[in-house]
């Protein structure tokens, strides 16, 4: 009997992303003036409320912008030669971006958490322009979000635009679905994305300086060891 021929199995083909839907203002209208009666309020009886369902559908237009197809911001970018002789060059070259506000909803309750943001990255070959952090940072937190994530997807976008040495990203917030519900305490939450050389034990809390000496205003962007 001849021996059989094993076949080697067919490659798996990767996954390819579901296509996100497009918004709908008129089911997003249709679903609030629906959650408005659900709620036993009346739009005849508290014309306040007859607008409402528009007005929703526009701040979420607004708050979830970070969905929109084409969305995603190019920051511009520019070599580190152009920037001096000296900029990313040295091991401790180092561009921080303190205090940036943002505002985001939760994803689990559609209620607002907000704080501030300090994003710092060891230049390579790139450095990006001054408000191409900020922007990045919206278009994270412009959608239902967790603060784990959105802290995560800036550092690996910067990662993936700059490949520089290192980046790393603190975020801090309060939640409003803490202070609002359930336990109704306000707190402070700290979530950190490292990556590269600014993982090491080296940098820890390279961060925290400025917020040890006093914030430095918003916004600031500070730079250590170019200047010397």
């Amino acid at each position: 009997m001849a021996p059989q021929r094993r076949t080697k199995p067919a490659p798996r083909r990767p996954k390819s992303a579901p296509a996100r839907r497009t918004r709908d203002p008129k089911a997003v209208q249709a679903a609030v003036a629906g959650l408005i009666r659900a709620l036993g309020l009346d739009p005849a009886t508290e014309p306040e409320l007859l607008a409402t369902p528009e007005r929703v559908a526009d701040l979420y237009a607004e708050i979830f912008a970070g969905l929109d197809p084409g969305a995603e911001p190019v920051p511009a970018t520019f070599p580190a030669a152009d920037a001096g002789p000296v900029a990313g060059k040295r091991s401790d070259d180092l561009v921080i971006v303190r205090d940036l506000p943002f505002y985001s909803l939760c994803v689990h309750h559609f209620v607002p958490f907000f704080g501030h943001a300090r994003v710092a990255y060891l230049p390579g070959k790139r450095l990006i322009g001054l408000s191409g952090v900020a922007r990045i940072l919206e278009f994270y937190a412009r959608r239902p979000q967790l603060q784990e994530r959105l802290t995560a997807q800036v550092a690996d976008h910067l990662n993936r635009l700059l490949a520089p040495r290192g980046v790393a990203v603190v975020i801090e917030a309060r939640h409003l679905c803490m202070e609002m519900r359930g336990v109704r305490k306000t707190g402070c939450f700290e979530t950190r994305a490292l990556r590269g050389a600014l993982a090491k034990p080296a940098w820890a809390g390279v961060l925290d300086a400025g917020r040890a000496q006093g914030r430095l205003g918003t916004g600031a962007r500070t730079r250590r060891g170019a200047a010397g």
